[in-house]
């Protein structure tokens, strides 16, 4: 599992209030949904369910979780989020294990935003490894 005092510098901080609806859209609020594994009360079991709290996070503007949750040989030094960009949707389009028993996970996804009026999309296919029970971030594959 990745040390937060060793994740790189960020800037911004969170911005999502605990009663509104969580940006994943889970249909949850937030601190019932990805605010809890934000601020550390609780961890993803999950592949899916990491990739959605840092896309949460992005939503947010929390650098800090993004560094936290990112494996240490990918993670960058610092992580400086764009506060212009909206994130408005997020679809998970497959999963490839990262159940609570595996130790690597592949989670594609298409995530939606607007960036200074224009829209934008961004398709990923995301590989996750669990390392000391914790799912971390390792990269985009290919």
């Amino acid at each position: 599992m990745s040390n937060p005092d060793s994740a790189g510098e960020v800037a911004g901080a969170p911005a999502a209030e605990g009663s509104v609806r969580c940006p994943c859209l889970s249909g949850n609020t937030y601190d019932a949904c990805c605010g809890r594994l934000h601020c550390g009360d609780a961890a993803a079991a999950t592949a899916e369910e990491l990739m959605r709290s840092r896309y949460a996070a992005f939503a947010v503007g929390d650098g800090a979780y993004l560094l936290r949750t990112w494996h240490p040989l990918t993670r960058p030094a610092a992580l400086e989020l764009d506060p212009a960009v909206r994130w408005t949707r997020l679809d998970i389009d497959r999963t490839v294990r990262g159940r609570m028993f595996d130790t690597e996970g592949v989670v594609e996804f298409t995530a939606y935003s607007r960036h200074n009026g224009r829209r934008t999309r961004q398709h990923e296919i995301s590989r996750f490894l669990k390392v000391s029970g914790a799912w971390l971030y390792l990269d985009a594959a290919g």
